[in-house]
């Protein structure tokens, strides 16, 4: 059986937010020691390099849980400039991927419940939030009390997005990025990552496949927040009809940028088992998958990216994300040439894989 995820999906976000973290998460007990951090990370001297994406480390509640479990490296929840909704109840469903969700299987619905599999490994799930956020002035308030509870050899990183508003063009939605990163500077974060990859934003659409708005909008962030900040960009996954793109990309964003997170989520239609459209709510008839089926795709994404950087000489750290259920699959992104690897989905269902890593990579 799985253990109590730390994000219950049989609550709704608000719930959650108000009266999480559940499970072992809620117990109080810090498992951090006085190991001397040995890792560095973009001029961070961290424990270990492994924790948690933006997603479900939605308050400083769940950020201070998560320190105190090992997870090393995390991720505030990804944040905008003003108050924006969450997607309606559920957000969360379990999906059979049968294996790997290939870009060719993800063409076809896949069929989403409540359900949950036995085996942690075989663990896929729909992540369909649409980024909600509080005020800025409210979020930033909880993210100074998220970062004053990160202990020696921790790091918290702050992840931020725009929004489309009533008569935004282009530049005025690029500004927005730009200006949710200050506010995140002004929180204190020293490590911000612009979330270019969100496939479930319907009105806003998945940025990491335009250049153009790629580098209009690091160039506003990098100024907005100065060179004493680093900057991370979340990418989705690029196929391999995609390398030139990808290359291009980072090309132009080299000079601003000091890592890049792969992957976010693979998009797919999710219907329930009458093959209605499970998710309800418009613009929700796909949603992001993550968890065990794809971590192909991460573990591809690392490949390239090490390869990019080795190539060119590119000095960017790699953060690798995606299906990362098992000590095992840490040391799968590790020795592809992951900086840093971070789960979502594997952490949520257990808390201790923090610490499970760590015991097995002494």
């Amino acid at each position: 059986m799985l253990k109590t995820p730390f994000y219950d999906p049989n609550k709704s976000y608000e719930d959650n937010y108000k009266k999480g973290p559940f499970g072992s998460f809620a117990d109080g007990v810090d498992l951090r020691d006085g190991e001397t951090p040995q890792y560095d990370f973009l001029g961070f001297k961290i424990k270990t390099p492994f924790g948690i994406p933006a997603g479900p480390l939605i308050n400083a509640k769940f950020c201070k849980a998560a320190f105190e479990k090992g997870f090393d490296v995390i991720h505030y929840k990804t944040r905008r400039s003003d108050e924006f909704p969450c997607n309606p109840h559920p957000n969360v469903l379990f999906v059979e991927t049968n294996g790997d969700l290939t870009l060719e299987k993800a063409k076809t619905p896949l069929v989403g419940s409540q359900n949950a599999p036995d085996d942690l490994s075989k663990v896929s799930i729909t992540n369909s939030f649409g980024n909600p956020s509080p005020d800025h002035e409210i979020w930033e308030d909880d993210m100074k009390k998220a970062i004053l509870s990160a202990g020696s050899g921790q790091l918290l990183i702050a992840s931020v997005v725009g929004t489309i508003k009533e008569g935004y063009g282009s530049q005025e939605y690029y500004d927005d990025f730009a200006l949710a990163a200050k506010y995140a500077k002004e929180a204190g974060a020293k490590v911000i990552e612009i979330n270019l990859s969100c496939p479930n934003v319907a009105s806003e659409g998945v940025l990491c496949y335009s250049p153009d708005a790629d580098e209009a909008i690091v160039k506003k962030v990098r100024a907005a927040v100065g060179d004493d900040i680093k900057i991370l960009i979340k990418l989705g996954y690029f196929s391999t009809e995609q390398q030139e793109l990808l290359e291009d990309i980072i090309k132009r964003v080299d000079t601003y940028i000091d890592g890049i997170s792969a992957i976010n989520t693979i998009p797919a239609k999710v219907v329930n088992e009458a093959g209605e459209q499970a998710l309800l709510g418009e613009g929700r008839l796909s949603a992001g998958i993550c968890g065990a089926g794809i971590k192909w795709a991460g573990l591809d994404m690392v490949k390239r990216l090490n390869g990019i950087r080795k190539s060119k000489g590119y000095g960017f750290a790699i953060i690798g994300v995606g299906g990362v259920m098992t000590s095992e699959d840490y040391m799968e992104y590790r020795n592809l040439g992951a900086d840093l690897v971070q789960s979502a989905t594997g952490a949520m269902w257990n808390p201790e894989l923090a610490i499970e890593i760590k015991q097995k990579n002494k």
